[in-house]
């Protein structure tokens, strides 16, 4: 059965709505629930036709810094020729409604739900909304950190459906990463991978490391802890970790947990702020 995607159908809530939902921020993490995904809190960017986006995560000082996030949502007809002028920005898009042509230093592509590319820093591409439906994709974007010596990574088009979930150890398959790059491939400093935990299942321990973390919940349901606090999020919440942070989880509902998760990798912890 494929894999599906939650996507925004934005619009306002109703007069009748209580005003209180599980929206947070605290100096170590937040949490974004889908219901505040609506109409008057999109953005808009430069050369993009037709395309709204909410921002979800932003570099800020004191906080989460290496990178951001965007929720794209482009009409037909739709896209763009000049989609990203920062040329030390990398990205990776993922596509969880619609489909898009994307084209990456002369090669075209076309990606559908669960469609993943990469996009090296300094690449020309551009993408557009051939179809006949809203095409919405996240787009990660991190400043590439050059070391001298190594190679910059190559760009790269794959699915969710073609990675096979690798199981943590000692799980019995209930936990499990989707990942795009190998860990031990020194070229890139950022991984956006997808995390699934079957209903029942945890992460049994407070995670606790350096990395800052990006997690959209593609699909289900789970209790997560966060620094101190347990919070409820489903599909379509973002959670936005700062460095150090603690989080467990236990995962529940009727079908598979799973995230799209950033984090900065392979690469020395700058001595200055």
């Amino acid at each position: 059965m494929p894999a599906s995607y939650w996507t925004p159908t934005g619009g306002l809530p109703p007069q009748s709505r209580l005003l209180s939902d599980r929206a947070i921020f605290t100096n170590s993490y937040a949490v974004i629930p889908k219901g505040v995904l609506t109409d008057i809190v999109t953005s808009y960017l430069p050369f993009w036709s037709n395309t709204r986006l909410w921002v979800l995560a932003r570099p800020m000082t004191g906080f989460s810094e290496t990178f951001s996030h965007y929720l794209m949502e482009v009409t037909p007809g739709g896209g763009s020729d000049r989609p990203d002028e920062d040329t030390a920005a990398q990205s990776v898009l993922f596509v969880v409604g619609g489909s898009m042509q994307l084209t990456i230093d002369g090669n075209a592509y076309t990606l559908a739900g669960g469609g993943y590319a990469y996009i090296p820093a300094g690449s020309e591409w551009r993408l557009a909304n051939t179809g006949k439906n809203n095409l919405f994709f996240h787009w990660i974007r991190k400043r590439y950190a050059v070391v001298d010596g190594i190679e910059r990574p190559d760009a790269f088009v794959t699915s969710d459906t073609e990675i096979t979930p690798i199981p943590m150890p000692d799980t019995d398959d209930c936990w499990a990463t989707t990942r795009f790059v190998e860990p031990y491939d020194l070229r890139h400093d950022m991984h956006v991978n997808i995390v699934t935990l079957q209903p029942g299942s945890s992460i049994p321990f407070a995670e606790t490391h350096v990395m800052e973390h990006g997690l959209f919940v593609l699909s289900g349901k789970a209790v997560y802890h966060l620094n101190q606090d347990w919070v409820e999020v489903e599909a379509g919440d973002y959670m936005w970790l700062r460095a150090f942070c603690p989080q467990a989880c236990y995962a529940g509902g009727k079908e598979p947990f799973r995230y799209l998760l950033y984090k900065d990798v392979n690469r020395h912890m700058p001595l200055h702020l």
